[in-house]
């Protein structure tokens, strides 16, 4: 059993995503964009307002992938649970709040899935005690544990780990409820924690809800586990994350009138 973790971590598990074709170079894009809009004038001091902006959007475009609305009441009384759900964890992923997570993340990530399935679901379940835990089905806690363990200790680009998190969750349903809402978080924590987003102002939601019917697919293609389907989504994450750059530009570029 020693030998088998050394041998674990010794090989990083994402290193033959890192080395399919294209991924360094989509995952190198990615990071370039990101890093740019961080540059934007309006974000070298005005970025907690557009990373305020950019938690709402996200929140909106997270709720509706699932089928919520993205409609917020005038009173904001949210009245369905879905986009209730991914507005709580959008206050969870700003400001003060998110460096908080962003710690509970670095030193225990499961601790942090379980902190977002609470804010996610709190509206969708019928008994409170399964908040935050994951479902009892055979190879669940297991898979959890491995995501765990690699998101510590991979050296991977972080576009491919955060690929890996939202891809993994949304196959495995480890909750059962509002899992899309937790991978889609999750995949933020990843950016944030990671330096490869900071200040999370990248909005890929956006684009993943604009190509609604192409995200579904290529999460499905990541669940079958073929070189193929795991590669293609890293592939459409770090595009993703590329345009969810351009997102955060046009939110800096309106806030700077």
């Amino acid at each position: 059993m020693g030998a088998a973790v050394a041998s674990y971590f010794v090989t990083d598990p994402l290193q033959p995503l890192v080395d399919l074709p294209g991924v360094r170079e989509a995952a190198d894009k990615a990071r370039d964009a990101l890093a740019d809009v961080h540059r934007h004038q309006t974000n070298r001091r005005g970025w907690p307002t557009t990373a305020a902006e950019a938690a709402v959007r996200a929140a909106r475009s997270s709720a509706a992938i699932d089928g919520g609305t993205i409609d917020i009441p005038a009173d904001g009384d949210v009245g369905d649970p879905i986009l209730a759900g991914a507005l709580r964890v959008g206050q969870a992923l700003d400001g003060d709040a998110l460096t908080t997570l962003v710690g509970v993340w670095q030193r225990a990530p499961m601790q942090a899935l379980a902190r977002l399935h609470l804010l996610a679901a709190a509206d969708m379940v019928d008994a409170p005690e399964n908040l935050g835990r994951p479902r009892s089905a055979p190879g669940v806690a297991e898979r959890l544990d491995l995501l765990a363990q690699t998101v510590l200790a991979t050296k991977a680009p972080a576009p491919v780990i955060a690929a890996i998190v939202h891809g993994e969750i949304l196959a495995l349903r480890p909750f059962g409820t509002a899992d899309g809402i937790v991978a889609r978080a999750a995949s933020r924590l990843v950016a944030v924690s990671s330096g490869l987003d900071p200040h999370s102002l990248g909005v890929p939601e956006v684009f993943w809800l604009r190509r609604r019917q192409a995200y579904l697919d290529a999460a499905a293609a990541f669940g079958m586990g073929t070189v193929d389907g795991v590669g293609g989504w890293v592939l459409y994450t770090c595009g993703a994350l590329e345009d969810g750059a351009r997102e955060a530009r046009s939110i800096a570029d309106a806030a700077a009138g």
